[in-house]
């Protein structure tokens, strides 16, 4: 196994096709400024149908507890939806019971409701008379049937009980649901981060990768958490209350609906308007998230140069662009829950008066009408639900493009079907044969550059910065694939075996460290899998990492953090030497892999490098001559080409570019440098 690269080469990535854009990162203490400066794209519009359609298809696996979460909330708003209808008949015993004793004063006690309908009429009181003449159970001089009321109050109890066991279970169905889809997201989003390219990453802020990651995946799993639940449930309460609407009055049904596609008509053009806001408030998270963490890790250079004041002017500038962006998608869609409530108090007055006027026509009884007006404001409150739901599903899904825009990212080429297996054991010759390789199509970099690595043999590369140093070893561990040629690893195009088994064979150290949070030993055993205590410290022995780990308190115990913060960066870089050398690999890439330690430490780790470079192939990228003197062979590159080749006297002795960089670095030289 290889051991683990810094940074950069620790993304697993792998070779896409030519990318749009030479790699860089934007924005930063050295780099672009001001608003536009973390090169995001410019916004489009939405795909809403389409981001919401393909969000439902993530949830098809938990087809099973969904359809449990239907038929729960089916049962639970069934048994919701009956209780207004339960007190609505109390009520009717309690108007029963009350009427019936004031008609004491008009009829005998005991008389029949046709005769007290009958001597009502006689004394010229035909509304009254119609009224009763629409009532049931009314007895002349009986009060309130106590027992009866008792009865249907404990099935009103009843009734809400199980709606609210059903609900309970429906809620922790819909979570489970959610919470599964979602931890299945991230994974797909962690395993689609394998296999993006090296060049995304060169193109992505940071941080903005990390809000798609961290951010819009958390509002995904609070949109569904949310709008799964009330969406069924008001769904379902929508038509089981418009189906005892129509049961108990269809004219009353008919004016509640009346303003139905008044509401949908409403919200639909607050939601057009709001859905644009709510993509830019995300977009502008994103770059908020990376500027931030940008000014964090640079921290230090912001504060050397006095860029403190810049920074904050950019922060305002994209906390003020979040802040605008937001308020303007709440705001918007916040117009959505008032203007549906006035919507639904109109029409609780209509059905209020009409009902009133049916009751006193004996069409209705109280309870009836009492009964319907809970039902056009469960009918009201679930379609306002919906709506208000569209503030928090617009957002959700908003941040689902974000998320599946990173899943449908171009990746890098597949492995082959059927690669090729390397012969054990393996040797380490590299050879790049006609390699030709550029960033931009328009731009070329590395043009029909030939060498060949071998066994044993110690490459250096040097030249100055951009000649394509870098870009040479990235293409011998297939971050980048070539344009045209081959690169061979023991007559093998390196194209043809899978990345595990070649980046298997290399181990690698940048001059950008990285480490993990945990103890110092399991950061230098992270490239060999089962490494003993035994084998970490004699990897530290030899790479002098065990003379400073001995003076720490906890030893390789302690524990460092994810940016090594307890130890100096010249230790931070013999940790990441240490666990290239435990790795034991074939073929060995240092890129100025000695560039943060002291000169006495340089001395000791050369002689370490030397031990471990003996028998293994070494790319050995430096700018600091003096240590690449005894390399095998030297290529000096400028502009992708290269243009000197040799051992580090004959090269001095040619008086060529190698001459002029060496003579830059070792003579007291008072003109500028070529």
């Amino acid at each position: 196994m290889s051991a683990a690269p810094g940074q950069r080469a620790a993304t697993p990535a792998g070779a896409p096709p030519p990318p749009a854009g030479p790699p860089m990162r934007p924005g930063g203490p050295g780099g672009p400024r001001g608003p536009m400066a973390m090169g995001m794209p410019v916004q489009r519009s939405l795909d809403f149908r389409g981001s919401l359609r393909r969000l439902l298809t993530v949830l098809r696996p938990e087809r099973a507890r969904l359809v449990a979460v239907l038929v729960l909330g089916t049962l639970s708003v069934a048994a919701a939806v009956a209780g207004p209808k339960l007190l609505g008949d109390a009520t009717n015993v309690l108007f029963d019971g009350v009427v019936s004793r004031r008609l004491a004063d008009v009829v005998p006690a005991g008389s029949s409701q046709q005769e007290a309908v009958e001597a009502l009429r006689a004394g010229g009181q035909d509304q009254l008379a119609d009224m009763v003449a629409g009532m049931d159970g009314v007895v002349p001089g009986a009060g309130v049937d106590v027992g009866r009321l008792g009865g249907i109050l404990l099935v009103v109890l009843a009734v809400y009980l199980v709606a609210f066991v059903l609900g309970w279970l429906q809620g922790r169905l819909t979570a489970r649901a959610v919470q599964r889809t979602v931890l299945r997201m991230r994974a797909h989003v962690e395993e689609k981060l394998a296999r993006l390219p090296l060049a995304y990453y060169d193109r992505q802020p940071r941080g903005e990768l990390l809000s798609r990651v961290t951010n819009d995946i958390d509002n995904v799993a609070q949109t569904m958490q949310q709008t799964l639940s009330q969406l069924v449930t008001s769904v379902l309460t929508v038509v089981g209350v418009l189906g005892m609407m129509f049961w108990l009055s269809p004219l009353l049904a008919v004016v509640a609906l009346v303003t139905v596609p008044l509401s949908v008509a409403v919200a639909g053009a607050i939601a057009k308007r709001s859905q644009p806001q709510f993509v830019q408030q995300w977009a502008a998270t994103g770059r908020l998230n990376a500027h931030i963490e940008e000014m964090f890790t640079g921290h230090d250079l912001v504060t050397v140069f006095g860029r403190q004041p810049e920074a904050a002017r950019t922060f305002a500038e994209r906390n003020d662009e979040l802040f605008e962006s937001s308020f303007r998608a709440q705001f918007i869609s916040g117009t959505i829950q008032p203007a549906l409530g006035f919507l639904s108090n109109l029409n609780y007055l209509v059905i209020a008066v009409v009902g009133g006027l049916r009751v006193a026509s004996g069409s209705m009884t109280l309870g009836e009408v009492q009964a319907f007006i809970q039902y056009s404001r469960q009918f009201t409150q679930p379609l306002t639900q919906i709506a208000s739901m569209a503030n928090l599903l617009q957002s959700g899904v908003a941040s689902a493009e974000r998320v599946f825009e990173l899943l449908d990212a171009d990746e890098q080429t597949p492995d082959p079907v059927e690669p090729v297996r390397l012969d054990r054991p393996v040797r380490g010759r590299v050879e790049f044969e006609h390699v030709s390789f550029r960033y931009e199509p328009g731009t070329p970099l590395i043009e029909d550059l030939s060498v060949v690595a071998e066994p044993g043999q110690t490459v250096a590369i040097v030249g100055p910065t951009g000649a394509g140093k870098t870009t040479l070893v990235n293409l011998v561990m297939r971050f980048y694939e070539v344009d045209s040629g081959h690169i061979t690893l023991d007559g093998v195009d390196t194209r043809h075996l899978t990345r595990d088994e070649l980046r298997g064979q290399m181990g690698m150290v940048l001059q950008d460290t990285w480490l993990f949070g945990g103890t110092i030993a399991e950061n230098i055993a992270y490239g060999v899998d089962g490494a003993t205590r035994e084998q970490v410290v004699e990897a530290a022995v030899a790479t002098h990492v065990d003379r400073f780990v001995r003076t720490l308190p906890d030893g390789y115990d302690t524990v460092l953090d994810d940016e090594g913060g307890s130890v100096s960066a010249g230790e931070k870089q013999l940790l990441t030497i240490a666990r290239a050398f435990l790795a034991d690999p074939v073929i060995l890439i240092l890129d100025e892999a000695t560039s943060s330690v002291d000169t006495r430490t340089e001395v000791l780790v050369q002689q370490a490098m030397g031990a471990l470079r003996t028998g293994r192939t070494s790319f050995v990228i430096a700018h600091r001559l003096s240590t690449i003197r005894d390399a095998d062979v030297i290529l000096v590159m400028e502009q992708g080409r290269i243009v000197e080749k040799g051992s580090h006297d004959d090269l001095l002795a040619a008086g060529g570019a190698y001459a002029r960089l060496y003579a830059s670095q070792f003579a007291a030289a008072t003109a500028p440098v070529d």
